[in-house]
């Protein structure tokens, strides 16, 4: 008798023990589900930026809206309304125009004159469009939960992925367009845009839990396709790798010229900031090892030193493209941190600069104002690769 009652307080107990742990695991699940959702307050203004910078400072005729006196804004924190207005803003084909404010309080009128352009094609991922929105978007199905923004999101990454060439390469504008915007495009940060994004759903981030599975293995599948193409693209000199240019010819995949200003060339900028992108990824292939080793090779070979490049104040000029008030010049001091050209010509290696007449020339001081003012000739970013180098050596080639 006593066993039994022993035994019966026992299995009680344990059922008790039972029922208590479940609904702790229960809590913590739910806690951690509220704490991804809280993690996820606001949208981040800055991706967005470009867009904001072209609508306010640089008109374009055409804009189907232009902005209001004063510019109202959304808050950050006003996440609906702002995913509100990307969704306003997404074509009927999934992708999204540039140059608008997303976080712009539109009025009434506003709006319905962007919902009559929903047919428009003038989709594009120029001036970090369309993976940006998405991003934005699954933020907001995280904060919210609101199903509009999540059928939002998926329609964009469908976009996405059909715009891809079969080579693996992202032209800056889909539907193609018969210029240059056909071109593999690096310039302005697209393909490692793109790629991030990508990345940042197959790594399981909390904001993408609703991409499903079938989903998951298209993108990761183009995921693949884009690190060979940058592979594939990587221009060789003499049989020696070097890095990219800002485009490449979406067929042949050579460097190719885009803006009259923007030559065929290899292009320090665009590639400093792809090989950031390719050195946060986990347990590199051989193949993009090789291509990271070469480029800090190319990075360390071009450096530029005693040089420093100073922005000074000049008279007022007024040109069809901009109004100025300052000028660059290049100084000689022996003090400067090495310093990079956006473009080095290909074969010879010399740092490059252009005109829109698209007259090569080998000097800043060459370049007319309205350029030399207005374009990022020098650039820093490749130091942030070689900063980053020992340490991802270490951890990935060093091992091995």
């Amino acid at each position: 008798m006593i066993n039994k009652v022993l035994v019966k307080n026992i299995t009680l107990c344990f059922k008790t023990s039972c029922i208590i742990f479940l609904m702790f695991l229960s809590q913590m699940i739910i806690a951690q589900k509220t704490t991804q959702v809280q993690k996820f307050t606001q949208i981040d203004p800055e991706p967005f930026s470009s867009n904001a910078g072209h609508w306010y400072y640089i008109f374009d005729k055409g804009n189907v809206i232009n902005p209001r006196p004063g510019k109202p804004q959304y808050k950050p924190t006003e996440i609906s309304s702002i995913a509100d207005n990307i969704i306003l803003f997404q074509k009927e084909n999934g992708g999204w125009p540039k140059n608008y404010d997303f976080f712009a309080i539109l009025t009434p009128e506003q709006k319905d004159t962007v919902m009559a352009s929903k047919s428009a094609t003038n989709t594009t991922f120029d001036n970090g469009n369309t993976y940006t929105q998405i991003a934005a978007l699954a933020i907001a199905y995280t904060a919210t939960n609101s199903d509009k923004y999540k059928k939002s999101a998926i329609k964009g990454l469908n976009f996405l992925l059909n715009s891809q060439y079969k080579n693996g390469g992202w032209p800056q504008y889909y539907p193609l367009e018969k210029n240059y915007s056909r071109c593999i495009t690096y310039n302005d940060g697209v393909f490692e845009g793109i790629m991030q994004l990508l990345k940042d759903i197959l790594d399981k981030k909390p904001q993408y839990n609703f991409v499903d599975n079938k989903l998951q293995k298209k993108i990761q599948k183009a995921f693949n396709k884009g690190l060979d193409c940058i592979v594939k693209t990587q221009i060789i000199e003499n049989g020696r790798a070097t890095v990219w240019c800002q485009q490449h010819n979406e067929v042949t995949l050579q460097p190719a010229w885009a803006r009259k200003f923007e030559p065929a060339c290899i292009c320090n900028k665009e590639s400093a900031d792809l090989i950031v992108f390719l050195m946060s990824i986990d347990n590199p292939k051989p193949e993009i090892i090789d291509v990271i080793q070469n480029a800090v090779v190319w990075f360390e070979e071009s450096k530029i030193y005693n040089t420093r490049e100073v922005t000074i104040a000049a008279p007022r000029e007024v040109s069809a493209y901009s109004v100025s008030v300052t000028d660059k010049i290049i100084v000689t001091d022996s003090t400067a941190a090495p310093i990079w050209t956006r473009y080095y010509e290909l074969k010879t290696h010399k740092p490059l600069f252009c005109n829109r007449d698209s007259k090569v020339v080998y000097s800043l001081a060459e370049v007319a104002r309205e350029r030399r003012s207005g374009y990022g000739w020098y650039t820093y970013s490749p130091k942030k690769v070689l900063d980053l180098y020992p340490k991802w050596k270490k951890k990935w080639v060093d091992k091995n």
